[in-house]
């Protein structure tokens, strides 16, 4: 693993402080520490969970706003076409019928 192979064994002291040091740097590499330290701390990982819910919602908002009016201003080009302006009015009309 660390530089290791399967059979080979630490004898010494000074070979354990080497590996140990080599996965302290790996774990440091990967922060596990930031991690843990996250999943201990509760509040800490429900206000950075709030936080990325916010930032998701508004990005949905932002995306959905911009597909539904470039389809808005596609639809209305099509208005024009006799079965599809037709089909508009009529879903136009239902929408009045129900207010």
């Amino acid at each position: 693993m660390f530089g290791l192979n399967k059979n080979a064994t630490i004898k010494t002291e000074k070979d354990q402080a080497k590996m140990l040091e080599k996965l302290s740097t790996k774990m440091d590499n990967m922060r596990v520490a930031e991690y843990v330290e996250v999943l201990s701390n509760p509040v800490k990982l429900i206000w950075m969970n709030f936080i990325l819910g916010l930032a998701r919602g508004l990005g949905m908002g932002i995306g959905l706003t911009i597909l539904l009016g470039l389809f808005l201003y596609i639809l209305q080009s099509w208005v024009d076409l006799p079965f599809i302006g037709k089909l508009i009015a009529d879903l136009l009309e239902i929408v009045e019928k129900s207010r």
